[in-house]
């Protein structure tokens, strides 16, 4: 699968209004989480599993606990996923994730993304087969066959595990990535996840270049304006001169 990895998605600049829109996501990830499989993140693993993502990205705990608050008590909005796909600036794969309560303020938001930067927006599952659906783990180490191993004999189905630079990178199936964790984390103890992501890995790149560069971060920015849009995946490798 080449490395290495790069969690193609949308990057958010560490300014003051970039964080309170990356709370904002978290929050109503966590809430719809919370709402649709129980606000305990002992018997609701997804929920679990975001709460420790928000956390790591620095979400403050209030946020975290006012969106799970919020489920619990049965108030609130009623918000619905929402997939869009298509090719972007320089002919990319693009993937766009939304929860919405208004689904046609949300194709009019994301569809402009697409046509005021030369993009074209496809129907559903236009480009979702050139993806895979994988749950990714890394963390600091030097033995990849000793961790194939472990996982194989956790009965974990692995897609690939990788070493680079003093980094072991584990690809499984997103169905596997609580029991791939936990294996992981019983048999190696106090282990610290650098990568923990359930994510899309594009099976293909396409480099984008030239005038492409510009549009496609214009591209990318209006998507991450979007109030509805949660995670944009892309299988882009933007060429920038230096």
């Amino acid at each position: 699968m080449g490395r290495a990895f790069e969690v193609r998605k949308a990057a958010m600049a560490k300014t003051a209004g970039a964080k309170t829109k990356v709370y904002s996501k978290y929050g109503k990830e966590i809430y719809v989480c919370a709402k649709n499989g129980g606000p305990d993140p002992e018997t609701n693993l997804a929920l679990r599993r975001l709460m420790d993502k928000a956390k790591k990205d620095q979400v403050p705990s209030h946020v975290i606990e006012k969106a799970i608050d919020k489920a619990a008590g049965g108030a609130g909005e009623d918000f619905s996923p929402a997939r869009y796909e298509g090719f972007g600036p320089g002919g990319c794969m693009v993937i766009v994730d939304c929860l919405t309560d208004n689904p046609n303020r949300t194709i009019t938001d994301v569809r402009n993304c697409f046509t005021k930067t030369g993009a074209k927006i496809g129907a559903p599952g236009a480009v979702a087969h050139m993806f895979e659906h994988q749950a990714i783990l890394g963390f600091k180490g030097d033995d990849e066959d000793a961790i194939l191993e472990l996982l194989m004999e956790a009965d974990v189905d692995v897609t690939d595990v990788e070493l680079e630079d003093g980094t072991i990178t584990v690809f499984a199936p997103h169905t596997e990535y609580f029991k791939a964790k936990t294996a992981l984390s019983e048999q190696l103890g106090d282990i610290e996840f650098d990568i923990d992501e359930i994510t899309f890995v594009p099976q293909t790149d396409a480099a984008v270049s030239g005038d492409d560069v510009p549009m496609f971060d214009k591209f990318m920015d209006m998507l991450n304006d979007c109030d509805d849009v949660q995670n944009v995946y892309h299988n882009a490798v933007v060429e920038r001169d230096e």
